[in-house]
């Protein structure tokens, strides 16, 4: 079914009877009957406040991927490294209890990469397998067996390690910085004063499609990912979290970058812990930084005319964050 990219309150048709299916499946009980009504609209804003997305009730490209990774169990598939990399909540699954088993398997983000196919490869030499890295009915049964030996996540446990003992100077560290083509003012100013610290930055301010960021700054290998943007609060600063698993370093400069908007601005939207892909996909520490919300012309005005002490602000928890990322904020 070619399913519309955009799917909102009163809708209706084949694509609204499948959204209708996939909430039903997901936990999020609705009628199905072809028609996006109120209670709908309500089972989407709770699924997309349980995957830690824009709870903004309306179905786009990202609402409907998260449906339909969700739903993926352990065991429906093989699991492997290929690409496009297989997504979904038996993918996180897998890596829940592969960490919790001291195999790394990477941040625990429902995306099979390198680092989880190496994390099945060990288990299946301990477990005395054939270790090709496919997690297949085999592998899933020894993995059950083991279940009774997990811990703790050993990805967390390795986040904080590098936190503690990593290089703390943003000199010679790469940024890459996305900002909203209608904050080019101040990403001209935040990359002055990044790359005067001694950063290696690279500033995009025309592509708005998430993914197609994260892919670019991993392939920078970038150390940082700072996108500035508009959104539904002011100042809000967002980290990579999920249920179960949260991005150490991301969320300690998501805390550093708020802290010092506050000390400027004077208001905060805090730090959350959300699933966007720019979040998501980003191999390094990422913050999503929604400065002002969109649509208000009166915060815009208040963040032009302290663009630069804004700017500062940013610069210095970028530094705070990297050079003293397990001290709190101020």
């Amino acid at each position: 079914m070619n399913t519309p990219a955009v799917l909102r309150c009163g809708d209706g048709g084949d694509a609204v009877r499948d959204l209708q299916e996939r909430l039903n499946a997901a936990g999020h009980p609705v009628t199905v009957d072809a028609n996006f009504g109120p209670a709908t609209e309500a089972a989407v804003r709770a699924f997309q406040t349980d995957r830690r997305l824009r709870a903004d009730g309306i179905s786009g490209p990202q609402t409907f991927s998260a449906l339909v990774e969700a739903g993926f169990q352990l065991g429906d598939r093989m699991l492997y490294l290929r690409q496009p990399m297989l997504r979904g909540d038996d993918v996180t699954e897998l890596q829940r209890r592969l960490n919790g088993l001291g195999f790394d398997a990477g941040r625990e983000d429902g995306i099979l990469g390198p680092e989880t196919e190496r994390a099945i490869r060990q288990f299946q030499r301990d477990a005395r397998l054939i270790p090709d890295g496919v997690f297949g009915p085999e592998t899933r049964t020894r993995l059950q067996n083991w279940d009774a030996l997990a811990g703790g996540s050993i990805a967390s446990v390795r986040e904080r390690e590098d936190l503690r003992h990593g290089r703390h100077r943003l000199a010679g560290r790469k940024v890459y910085l996305a900002v909203e083509p209608g904050l080019a003012a101040l990403a001209s100013a935040v990359m002055k004063g990044l790359a005067d610290a001694g950063a290696d930055v690279v500033a995009e301010t025309s592509v708005e499609n998430d993914s197609v960021l994260a892919a670019d700054a991993n392939r920078f290998a970038a150390d940082v990912f700072l996108a500035i943007r508009t959104g539904d609060a002011e100042n809000r600063c967002s980290y990579f979290a999920n249920a179960a698993f949260r991005s150490e370093a991301g969320y300690r400069l998501a805390e550093h970058l708020d802290a010092e908007l506050q000390s400027v601005l004077g208001t905060t939207g805090g730090t959350i812990g959300r699933s966007y892909p720019a979040l998501r996909e980003t191999r390094m520490a990422a913050v999503v930084c929604e400065i002002v919300p969109r649509d208000d012309a009166a915060a815009l005005q208040r963040l032009v005319a302290r663009n630069h002490d804004v700017a500062m602000a940013i610069v210095r928890g970028v530094r705070q964050g990297v050079e003293r990322p397990l001290d709190s904020p101020c």
